[in-house]
């Protein structure tokens, strides 16, 4: 019995064998219609990349089912997206929907060193030698053709094709080089079921709300619409009439002959091209084999309606239309056909030879990227002679410094300003960071020193935030995005964990997503509460792959810290998350009301922090170490005063600063010393914080002393004094040290 590839197969065939040629051959550079812009030449290159997507779909399956290849989600039937791989620059960014084989197979064109054929053969085996992924995905992606890889989107890139648009505007509006035209456009494909995630309406939305307030977003999001996803059909006319009539964003239909689909794609690339604006391309298309290999579709298609759908397939309304208009004759496209079948095939023996991943340091050598060194002489280098004049809020150093004593809020608005003289490609954005100066007035008057090109406010939604970041990281920038609230981030996560940090690992480190995330966040804020504005959830963040996480205590670290975090992004292509206690943003005192003790000195410029430098305080107490962090910190100096005044008990005090990645060995080197370790846990109990780690690599790293933690309870945070009730104290961090004096003793 024949499977449905091997029966599409055998319709072309067909149809190619009983074809009656034209009575006049074209020339090659004769226009398939009178006046079209698609000519002989092009049409049947075309074709050629169209044969080729389809071919690799069939020798996907192929290969699946001998156990040689592991992915099948095909292209076939939606080939017509060639037209957009043809008309469209290499230097236009694309990020491309799952279908996109024949769009890659002409675009491919551009680079004749690139063999899409083998390539995708590399990709779909999950070999090492794959030029994009390296075997750790089947993905559409190059370097040398702009496209970032989209592993199995079904949306979620929206939003950073989107920030790629927006950044294009802005990186020109400020004389960076981004390497790419001034004409570049970003281009977005995706599927019509995909159009309905809250994240595409996200990205899309973004970009209709940037051009209203005058930005150019040169975008052009291309909806393939096969008319179901899976199994749920997309009702007849939704994509028109979700998007036919939107305002600031134009739609235009591509549907028909390959030359009636050439017209309309090239009308709506010049369209955005020349227009600076959002274009909303409608693409029709249908779905050949199923969704996947492992997809029966006879659970909710008849065969009828199968037979129906691949007789609408492109490929034979593409040959039929290449006959019939006399730019080529049925017998030329056969060869061609055969052509392509044989090398495919025969590529496809010799790829399955090729080496596999194997080891764990292959698997994750994107992952970790880091030279201490580099990011040092980044984060000291001095600033341009011509900006010294602004640096150290505005005066320089011979003349005087930064008032003395300052908070920790202040010192981190200071520190933004002298990092953005010293990297004119920095941006700070967010909710209400810029007239405002933040809701806790953190970026207070950057916006009137930088501009708003540097400093700007956005829409109400951290998708989109996290998609502009993304976008400004791929062209150069230096992205600095608020987020108002940690509870904030959650309704986004995925554009770090999805997108922005497996980008490195899914393209083998060709492409990276630099940023430093602000993050406002953790509990303990007085007098304004509840758990959208007192989150101490970060276990979400502390599991994605390759995200690095850091929180200030005092406000001289959070200026030092803060310089590492952007020196680390910039030279390692680093997604790091900056995350400010709230709590701390405004505290003057330690230990007393009123004692000053928690304003500090502004750090000379110049001087970071960088993963594995921790915060030490009574390095010569050995009774009991705590390890702590953020507001932790300032507990465990106060609990220390006490354990000494009280119970006379030494404690020395460790300031992790970094959460990821942790120094546990540094960590480690201090327990040794030390009669005891407790770890203090400012976040929920079970997976909320850092103590599982560090309670396990202690052990695990055979530190012979007692180990033990406090934490917070796995509660969100209530609203007025019954915080107390679940959040971590400064009473459970002295009866936990004397726990551990008590143990040790008998």
């Amino acid at each position: 019995m024949q499977s449905r590839a091997e029966i599409i197969e055998a319709n072309l065939d067909r149809l190619l064998r009983e074809a009656t040629p034209a009575a006049r051959r074209k020339r090659s550079d004769e226009p398939l219609r009178p006046g079209g812009r698609l000519c002989v030449r092009d049409a049947l290159a075309l074709f050629e990349d169209q044969v080729a997507s389809r071919v690799l779909d069939v020798v996907a399956r192929e290969l699946k089912q001998q156990g040689l290849s592991y992915y099948t989600i095909s292209s076939a039937g939606h080939e017509q997206n060639a037209a957009l791989g043809a008309l469209l620059r290499p230097t236009d960014p694309c990020f491309l929907h799952y279908r996109s084989g024949a769009l890659m197979m002409a675009r491919s064109r551009f680079v004749p060193d690139v063999d899409p054929i083998l390539d995708s053969l590399l990709s779909l085996c999950a070999s090492a030698d794959d030029p994009i992924a390296g075997g750790r995905h089947k993905v559409w992606g190059s370097r040398d053709l702009w496209v970032p890889p989209q592993t199995s989107t079904v949306g979620s890139h929206l939003p950073k094709a989107m920030g790629t648009a927006f950044a294009l505007g802005r990186a020109r509006r400020l004389g960076i080089d981004t390497g790419l035209p001034d004409d570049a456009i970003t281009v977005c494909s995706f599927g019509d079921a995909s159009s309905n995630q809250a994240v595409s309406l996200a990205g899309i939305n973004a970009a209709r709300f940037a051009q209203r307030c005058g930005s150019p977003v040169p975008v052009l999001f291309v909806c393939e619409d096969n008319g179901i996803g899976i199994s749920v059909e997309t009702p007849a006319r939704w994509i028109e009439e979700s998007f036919g009539h939107v305002p600031y964003l134009r739609y235009l239909r591509a549907s028909g002959a390959i030359d009636d689909v050439w017209e309309a794609v090239a009308d709506a690339i010049d369209t955005c091209r020349t227009s600076r604006s959002p274009v909303f391309l409608h693409l029709d298309t249908v779905r050949l084999l199923g969704h996947a290999g492992s997809d029966v579709e006879t659970q909710y298609h008849s065969l009828e309606e199968i037979e129906e759908t691949e007789a609408r397939d492109p490929l034979l309304a593409n040959a039929r239309r290449l006959i019939e208009t006399g730019a080529a004759k049925p017998a030329e496209l056969a060869a061609t056909v055969a052509a392509i079948r044989s090398r495919a095939r025969e590529l496809a023996r010799e790829v399955v030879t090729r080496p596999k991943l194997v080891t764990r340091a292959e698997v994750m050598s994107p992952l970790g990227r880091y030279d201490a060194n580099l990011v040092r002489a980044s984060a000291e280098a001095e600033p341009d002679a011509r900006d010294r004049s602004l640096v150290w809020s505005g005066r320089p150093p011979e003349e005087a410094s930064i008032p003395a004593r300052r908070t920790l809020a202040a010192y981190i608005g200071a520190a933004l300003s002298d990092e953005m003289i010293r990297r004119p490609e920095m941006l700070v954005f967010g909710e209400d960071v810029g007239r405002k100066g933040g809701v806790y007035g953190v970026t207070n008057g950057l916006q009137a020193r930088f501009g708003s090109g540097r400093v700007f406010d956005t829409l109400l939604d951290e998708t989109s935030i996290l998609g502009v970041a993304q976008g400004a990281g791929l062209v150069d920038l230096l992205p600095v995005p608020e987020i108002q609230y940690l509870a904030y981030l959650h309704n986004a996560l995925d554009q770090l964990r999805g997108e922005a940090c497996s980008l490195s690992f899914f393209s083998a480190g060709q492409y990276s997503n630099p940023m430093v995330v602000r993050v406002a966040g953790l509990a303990f804020q007085k007098g304004f509460g509840g758990h959208f504005h007192n989150d101490n959830s970060i276990g979400a963040l502390r599991d994605i792959p390759d995200l690095m996480l850091v929180t200030p205590s005092r406000g001289d670290d959070a200026a030092r810290l803060l310089r590492g975090a952007l020196a680390v992004a910039k030279e390692c292509g680093r997604v790091v998350v900056f995350l400010e206690p709230i709590a701390l943003y405004h505290e003057k005192d330690l230990y007393e009301t009123g004692d000053g003790r928690w304003l500090f000195d502004y750090p000379t410029p110049g001087s970071a922090l960088l993963p594995g430098e921790l915060g030490v305080y009574f390095s010569e107490c050995r009774d009991v170490l705590l390890v702590s962090y953020a507001n932790g910190l300032r507990f465990c100096l106060r609990a220390a005063r006490r354990l000494a005044h009280e119970h006379g008990v030494r404690a020395r005090v460790i300031d992790l600063r970094w959460l990821a990645p942790l120094d546990i060995d540094g960590v480690a080197k201090h327990a040794a010393e030390c009669e005891g370790v407790l770890v203090v846990d400012e976040c929920r109990a079970t997976g909320g914080g850092v103590a599982d780690a560090i309670v396990a690599g202690l052990v695990e790293g055979g530190v012979r002393v007692a180990v033990r933690s406090v934490r917070s309870a796995d509660s969100y945070v209530p609203l007025g004094p019954a915080t107390d009730a679940v959040l971590l104290g400064e009473d459970q961090i002295v009866a936990g040290a004397l726990a551990l004096c008590e143990a040790g003793a008998s």
